[in-house]
């Protein structure tokens, strides 16, 4: 029987779609808001936030005592897996990495018999 602990650790560090970053176009794929674009917020590992999906309601109060308080609509995060880059019109594309020959990586996507550049592939620090 395998150990706890590796499974803990792998799944820690398995991060789902990297190519994905804050401010792409992004398409949900599965789940109650399939087919719906917006871009993406924000980037917290495997999950990401993407603007007009999964939108939640708090229930906040004000710190004072007299004042009223608030409901406020803000987006949740769903796991990365869930969602597409999404290129013109609502299409999900499949990114791929090709290496140039000046050994820079550079992400591409296929359309039709054509091969179009994306963006180049930066490390993270």
């Amino acid at each position: 029987m395998p150990s706890k602990s590796k499974n803990i650790a792998a799944e820690e560090t398995a991060v789902a779609n990297k190519n994905i970053r804050q401010g792409d176009k992004v398409i949900v794929l599965a789940g109650n808001y399939r087919g719906k674009v917006g871009a993406v917020l924000k980037r917290m590992g495997d999950r990401i936030v993407v603007q007009g999906v999964n939108v939640r309601k708090k229930h906040t109060k004000n710190p004072q005592e007299k004042g009223k308080g608030q409901i406020v609509e803000i987006e949740r995060s769903i796991h990365a897996s869930n969602v597409s880059l999404c290129i013109g019109e609502n299409t999900p594309v499949k990114l791929r990495v090709r290496k140039e020959s000046d050994q820079t990586r550079t992400l591409y996507y296929k359309s039709g018999d054509r091969e179009e550049v994306y963006r180049p592939v930066t490390n993270p620090k």
